[in-house]
């Protein structure tokens, strides 16, 4: 059996570590203390539990521990501040917090929780639709936005993680918004109606009479769009990063030259792994993220959809403007914001949660737009989608 995670692998049989399929001398304690965190990485590993299987339930000093945590981390090339691949957590011990396949004979293993199936449907105008689910209990359908791939996302360092959280407590349905992905690429109409349509038949076609919706970045304002529309559709509503008026309808100027920069990037660097369009992608959208994080981003790119659809989808979405449709959303909702996401400023949050009646807002301490496994805020986001889709029966 083996286990890979970013651009390793750990091979228990052989006792074998690799990075970029390359064996790594590593000392045997660190190895094996890697190799249970990794085993264990569904949950947080007590110091004594380490203890137990590293030095076989010896008496060890809380400097030896700390040494060989380092060690490890080393080999990762992770740090004690930066934490992406091992978090520690004050006085109860460590978790591993990155993505990993579990491989057997060379393919991933396959286990009922990490299925997903891909389907078809048509929007209102004959629209090819791409959509997905995975997951048990309630349904929770999440809004499509840009830069999305139902394949790539489901095998991606980026998204897998936090596909998986979300597939561990619901029915997740997701699909891939026009113009992009799976979905048809030839389209011409990118409106905020045309994306409410698309949502509409994503929801029929799954066979949905009630769920929660959730709406990130811009599938804020097509989620904002449908529970005003359907308010006996929609249970509960999640609203994470989103906005309520895009760059180009804002009162700022400086809002206004960032979108227009932007377009220029895109049509010039779109997929392009060695542009500056991807430094500044990646720097937007994940500062924090991980070199394999920041290279599956740049793929992602070159999958997901045309560099003029892409340019075409960001100059449609920057126009959107759901501000006089918040007061019409009577649909209990929970506003999350990152405090200092470069994508959406904060106030676009507070805009939200501000226009909806009764909404909830919840800050993460982040500064990207895609929270990551490795970051605290990451069991933070989890904890409140659990706590307010699930702590209530469910009409």
């Amino acid at each position: 059996m083996r286990y890979r995670f970013g651009s390793f692998e750990i091979v228990a049989e052989t006792r074998e570590f690799l990075a970029s399929g390359q064996p790594r001398a590593v000392e045997p304690q660190v190895f094996d203390l890697l190799l249970h965190l990794v085993q264990e990485r569904h949950r947080l590993v007590p110091v004594d539990e380490l203890v137990d299987v590293v030095w076989n339930g010896r008496i060890v000093s809380d400097s030896a521990i700390s040494a060989r945590i380092s060690a490890a981390r080393r080999v990762l090339g992770d740090d004690g501040r930066r934490q992406q691949w091992i978090r520690t957590v004050q006085r109860r011990g460590f978790r591993f917090v990155g993505s990993a396949e579990t491989l057997r004979d060379g393919a991933p293993e396959a286990t009922p929780q990490h299925h997903q199936r891909v389907a078809f449907c048509h929007s209102r105008d004959g629209t090819r639709l791409a959509y997905a689910t995975s997951g048990d209990g309630y349904p929770l359908v999440k809004a499509g936005h840009w830069l999305t791939h139902l394949e790539k996302d489901w095998n991606s360092p980026l998204w897998r993680p936090f596909l998986d959280r979300l597939s561990e407590s619901f029915r997740v349905v997701r699909y891939d918004q026009r113009g992009n992905g799976l979905s048809q690429w030839d389209v011409a109409d990118f409106s905020l109606e045309r994306f409410v349509e698309d949502l509409e038949a994503v929801v029929a076609a799954s066979g949905l009479d009630c769920f929660a919706l959730y709406g990130t970045s811009q599938g804020a304002p097509a989620a904002v769009a449908y529970a005003a529309r359907h308010p006996d559709r929609v249970s509960r509503l999640v609203l994470h990063g989103g906005y309520e008026k895009g760059r180009t309808v804002r009162a700022s100027e400086e809002e206004r030259l960032k979108g227009e920069a932007l377009l220029t990037l895109i049509r010039h660097g779109w997929g392009m792994p060695d542009s500056a369009f991807i430094e500044a992608f990646a720097t937007m959208f994940i500062p924090a993220g991980t070199q394999a994080q920041i290279d599956s981003l740049a793929e992602l790119q070159r999958s997901t959809t045309s560099p003029q659809n892409a340019a075409a989808l960001r100059s449609a979405i920057d126009r959107f403007d759901v501000g006089a449709m918040l007061a019409e959303v009577r649909v209990p909702t929970l506003v999350i914001h990152a405090r200092n996401d470069a994508v959406q400023p904060l106030d676009q949050g507070y805009r939200l949660a501000a226009g909806i009646t009764g909404a909830e807002f919840l800050l993460l301490d982040s500064r990207n737009h895609v929270i990551l496994p490795q970051e605290p805020a990451w069991d933070v986001l989890f904890d409140a989608l659990k706590r307010f889709l699930l702590s209530e029966p469910q009409s």
